[in-house]
């Protein structure tokens, strides 16, 4: 579900629930809505106000744990990628190729993580790696050391482009960590029950609409908030690619 659609469908449902308690005020019997009925219904929209806050709290914690696990993940690519180019660089002309494509790897593997969430794919289990990729191991794999110091550099350029292929595959499969749709569904239920126990009690006026819509637009705004947040590479809130862009120019 997109941000748009979370808050248009928890800002119609609020809205629903308050007029339906309207409704209800002016269809029930007076004295239905006093006494003990009118406490035991207050109480029970109290406790559900409270249990509504405490999930929207967990939402807005699941959401930036996803926003700040993605974010780490691209940053470390891009930390990863310096550091490749850097011990090539160090090995000498016989790793030339493998730095070529290295350069390649970058704007390519950018463009394709933001357009493949942007598409709705990741967390496809049918991941494949790139021909460009491919031929960056095999390159590095490849290389041919000649003394102890391009033994050492060719194993920690390997250790480091597996650290980069295991990040690649979270930032993929980790792409799709939104908010379950049956959760949401949930707790849009539970947010239009406590407007339309408001409206059940609260004598309709100009203030009471207007206050009405204030709540509703504020909640619906928090979800739309929560539920961009969980998708990391889309909406208002997305992860940047400066981590990985500002790498081009330092493996010139």
């Amino acid at each position: 579900m997109s941000s748009t659609a979370a808050f248009l469908a928890s800002f119609a449902a609020i809205l629903i629930g308050a007029a339906l308690g309207t409704g209800l005020r002016r269809a029930l019997p007076t004295e239905l809505l006093e006494g003990g009925a009118k406490e035991a219904i207050r109480l029970s929209a109290g406790f559900l106000s409270t249990l509504a806050a405490l999930v929207i709290g967990l939402m807005i914690a699941s959401a930036k744990n996803t926003y700040d696990n993605q974010n780490s993940n691209i940053r470390q690519l891009g930390t990863n990628a310096v550091l490749v180019d850097e011990m090539l660089t160090k090995y000498g002309p016989q790793a030339k190729a493998a730095r070529t494509l290295l350069r390649e790897i970058i704007p390519s593997a950018t463009a394709r993580i933001w357009r493949e969430n942007a598409a709705g794919k990741g967390g496809d289990p049918d991941f494949v790696v790139s021909e460009t990729a491919e031929r960056f191991y095999r390159a590095v794999e490849g290389l041919n050391p000649a003394n102890a110091e391009q033994t050492s550099l060719k194993s920690r350029i390997i250790q480091i482009t597996t650290d980069m292929g295991r990040t690649r595959l979270l930032v993929f499969t980790q792409a799709d960590d939104a908010i379950p749709l049956p959760f949401f569904i949930v707790l849009v239920f539970w947010l239009a029950v406590i407007f339309a126990s408001f409206s059940l009690f609260a004598e309709p006026g100009l203030i009471v609409v207007i206050s009405t819509l204030v709540f509703a637009l504020s909640v619906s705004s928090a979800l739309f908030l929560i539920v961009d947040l969980s998708h990391p590479f889309q909406g208002l809130m997305q992860v940047s690619n400066h981590h990985l862009q500002m790498v081009l120019p330092k493996i010139e």
